[in-house]
């Protein structure tokens, strides 16, 4: 069996659960907190499609803290099962979940890593293919982004390692500086744009300067 055949075995898996659960509640069966744990499953089970599929749904913000809730809820059940008498029907259902809850918190705390191509924009494809051609015929590349009193001075380099920009702010209050390294061109697109109000044609404009 393959990597990739087990991963969607293990999705299989975990959206059946998330499915009894619907069919449990609908038919009224479950706890007071049984909606929200089946919540809680119902997004992981998403993060994990995504992580499979490599493609990026909601919002990449959302799931190194679900990964964080999930992982504090296998030590409440390790407590649980420590320091209280269970049957054993209870405890080997315990057990089986926080082993499996163990793989889907470290799945989903890697899908929640922003700098991968999975959480970019087809806007943000095209200009980190533009930018990286740019990259490869000279780096670095540096571009000016003036807005009345405020300026950001940005010089973008590529390495073995990946991608370095070096930001520098200024305005009237006194000057910022500091450096981001990403891994992928893709990514460093989307901060120029977020964090900078650069383009990949600003770079282009000082290219042809």
């Amino acid at each position: 069996m393959t990597l990739d055949r087990a991963y969607y075995l293990l999705a299989t898996f975990y959206s059946l659960i998330v499915i009894i659960g619907v069919i449990a509640i609908l038919a009224g069966g479950g706890t007071l907190l049984a909606p929200i744990h089946l919540l809680l499953g119902a997004l992981a089970v998403i993060g994990l499609w995504g992580y499979i599929l490599k493609r990026g749904f909601m919002n990449p913000r959302m799931w190194r803290p679900l990964a964080g809730v999930l992982a504090v809820g296998i030590v409440v059940q390790l407590f649980i099962m420590l320091t209280t008498s269970l049957s054993s029907v209870l405890l080997t259902w315990m057990l089986t979940s926080s082993i499996f809850s163990v793989m889907l918190v470290i799945m989903l705390y890697r899908y929640g890593n922003r700098d991968q191509p999975l959480w970019a924009s087809d806007q943000e494809r095209t200009a980190a293919r533009q930018l990286d051609v740019l990259l490869s015929d000279s780096s670095p590349l540096t571009a000016i982004k003036r807005d009345g009193s405020r300026e950001n001075s940005v010089k973008v380099t590529k390495s073995n390692d990946g991608y370095k920009a070096s930001v520098t702010r200024r305005s009237q209050e006194g000057q910022e500086r500091f450096e981001e390294r990403f891994q992928y061109p893709e990514t460093l697109v989307f901060f120029l744009e977020k964090f900078t109000s650069l383009t990949v044609d600003d770079f282009n404009k000082s290219t042809s300067l």
